[in-house]
């Protein structure tokens, strides 16, 4: 019984009192933001990376290997805060556009690889009937490789999104209240870390399982015109 209280005390000091939930409510929709934001521009720019790294241009394939080198080989906390503190230092725009941008750089060499595989997998006997039936490079690319490489990459793309929700948890570095800072602010203040880490993993595991299930859906209707 005085586990019971004493668990009840924890929660109504880290999240009734002073309103402290509205920290986790805020925090949720941060992160929500910058993820779908990141990941829309990862997927642009991983796009133009696969497409330079897949080019006959010596230039355009040394454009992408270096952007993916540079993207993979360096941390995501590093390159947030270039990004946030040097790249955009001068500019004054909310903060969590600035780390929606930065996760999006970041994101943008790892869906590259993504989509270069899911294009490469697909068999150049595709390439050369659009090109008999007299379609130029870019509507053979457009109309038959990639319709068939989205079935093939959707899964790792949806895991990429996946990772980067949760890799969005170091943008307190620049102090974004995202859940993660939330449930650290809530910890300091009331120096009780079990109840807001506990909160914050499990609003963590909710929003992904949610993903998942929705994302599984989408794969399957994708999936639904395929011959077996």
């Amino acid at each position: 019984m005085s586990l019971v209280l004493t668990l009840s005390e924890q929660f109504y000091k880290c999240f009734i009192r002073e309103d402290r939930y509205k920290l986790m409510i805020s925090g949720i929709g941060v992160t929500l933001k910058v993820s779908l934001v990141a990941v829309i521009l990862g997927v642009i720019i991983g796009f133009l990376i696969a497409i330079c790294n897949l080019s006959k241009s010596k230039f355009l394939r040394a454009i992408g290997l270096t952007y993916t080198d540079i993207i993979r080989g360096t941390p995501s906390v590093t390159q947030l805060m270039l990004i946030y503190f040097v790249a955009f230092a001068a500019v004054r725009w909310d903060k969590w556009i600035i780390c929606a941008i930065a996760f999006g750089i970041n994101s943008g060499g790892y869906v590259a690889e993504i989509i270069r595989a899911g294009i490469l997998s697909i068999d150049k006997g595709q390439t050369e009937a659009g090109r008999s039936l007299g379609l130029n490079a870019s509507q053979t690319m457009i109309h038959i490789v990639l319709p068939q490489a989205i079935k093939n990459i959707f899964p790792a793309l949806c895991n990429e999104f996946i990772v980067l929700i949760k890799e969005t948890a170091i943008v307190g570095y620049v102090g974004l209240m995202d859940i993660q800072k939330a449930g650290d602010f809530i910890k300091s203040a009331t120096f009780l870390p079990f109840m807001p880490l506990i909160a914050t993993a499990i609003i963590y595991y909710v929003i992904i399982k949610a993903l998942n299930i929705g994302l599984r859906y989408i794969e399957k209707r994708l999936r639904e015109s395929e011959v077996r």
